[in-house]
């Protein structure tokens, strides 16, 4: 099954709700509506920095993490970036495909 990051910025709105209900809870929060869409999650981390959060989770397909992004995106208490991850096995599998391809301005 597909994994992906989900690189997590609370807003100030998201940021009170946090300080209200804790962390457990928006993590609960999540592996619910991940659950929903036949996923898992794997990692749910609060950092320091540039991000607030980080998640890992598997979900069955691309269009599974785009309504997860477009729900999360549309409440308006967060940002976030998702990057699918890339397991080895599958560079394995693309290093042997053959791609015809011209580069711009090559004949």
């Amino acid at each position: 099954m597909p994994r992906y990051l989900f690189e997590v910025d609370y807003s100030v709105e998201g940021t009170k709700g946090l300080l209200k209900e804790g962390g457990t809870k928006r993590r609960a929060a999540l592996e619910k509506s991940v659950k929903g869409l036949g996923g898992k999650l794997e990692a749910f981390y609060f950092t320091y920095g540039v991000r607030d959060a980080i998640t890992i989770v598997e979900l069955p397909d691309g269009a599974s993490a785009l309504a997860l992004s477009l729900t999360v995106s549309a409440s308006g208490s967060v940002a976030f970036k998702t990057t699918p991850l890339i397991a080895p096995e599958e560079i394995d599998q693309a290093a042997k495909k053959s791609v015809s391809y011209r580069p711009p301005g090559a004949k």
